[in-house]
């Protein structure tokens, strides 16, 4: 029997609160407040803040810190969108640089779907991050 992709959604966002490497607190008011963040910014804006949070500079090269709460947030939403059962954005898509200018590329009714997509599997990334399943 197939799953529905509410289904889908659950399950990938269950599976990403396991792996999560930075804390569970901070995390859980971020994802509280990513929906809110993106109806007020926009999609695109509240990626590439995600992005600018958890990124700094070294030796001139930009270096993403893996176990930052804003990373996380960011490669939640990349994974999803990039999930072949989806079909939003290629899975060949390897680093956060494309991945941002492949949303920003997008034709307004893909982006839209981007997003409308995103805010769908946060409520359930919301919703688990705020049960006490995963408290630290």
């Amino acid at each position: 029997m197939s799953r529905t992709l509410g289904q889908k959604r659950a399950e990938y966002c269950l599976k990403k609160l396991k792996e999560l490497k930075c804390g569970r607190g901070d995390f859980k008011k971020l994802s509280a407040g990513l929906p809110a963040m993106i109806i007020q910014n926009g999609f695109g804006q509240t990626l590439a803040f995600l992005a600018a949070k958890s990124s700094k500079t070294e030796s001139g090269q930009i270096v993403f810190k893996k176990e930052d709460k804003h990373y996380a947030a960011f490669s939640i939403i990349s994974g999803w969108l990039k999930d072949p059962e989806i079909k939003i954005l290629h899975s060949t898509i390897t680093t956060e640089k494309e991945l941002l200018l492949s949303i920003s590329a997008m034709e307004q009714p893909d982006f839209l779907r981007a997003q409308k997509e995103t805010l769908a599997m946060l409520e359930w990334l919301k919703r688990y991050a705020n049960a006490a399943l995963f408290e630290e």
